[in-house]
């Protein structure tokens, strides 16, 4: 069951950081630099590719850490399995509660017709913030992951 459960942890969440690292390096600078019609276009575009990528990889990473740090032995590795999951799921929260509700008001602007208040209420700010959190998360559970897997060799 480990030799299954230990890659398949290790790729969903390599995965998972591997793109919200891409945001961080490539597609939040752009989308931080376009004009109000031209970002809400190209955020509609981006978020509506993540589904369902994103929350597969998500959910595999914390249901495989929970699995995980129910199954293996080295008390140290069951910790940091332990913690990896709980990074998982600061993510998956961050995730739900803060940017998927912006990608879905984003996704039903219309670019050419924002609405009057658009510059009071344009999230970018804050979108890239809790952006920057779930992806600092994801990455530092890959991490953690990896120092598990090394205490099980």
């Amino acid at each position: 069951m480990l030799e299954i459960l230990v890659p398949g942890v290790l790729l969903v969440n390599g995965l998972a950081a591997g793109v919200l690292m891409g945001t961080q390096l490539g597609g939040w600078p752009l989308l931080q630099s376009l004009p109000p019609g031209r970002y809400v276009h190209a955020h509609a575009f981006f978020s509506t590719r993540f589904d369902p990528f994103m929350p597969i990889c998500l959910i595999g990473t914390l249901a495989g850490d929970a699995a995980l740090a129910l199954l293996t032995g080295p008390p140290a590795a069951t910790v940091l399995f332990a913690v990896a999951g709980a990074l998982a799921l600061g993510t998956v929260t961050v995730s739900l509660v803060k940017n998927v509700p912006v990608n879905r008001w984003i996704r039903g602007l219309d670019p050419d017709h924002l609405p009057e208040d658009f510059a009071e209420r344009d999230p970018r700010r804050h979108w890239g913030g809790w952006n920057r959190a779930r992806s600092a998360m994801s990455v530092a559970a890959l991490a953690v992951n990896c120092v598990a897997v090394g205490l099980l060799l």
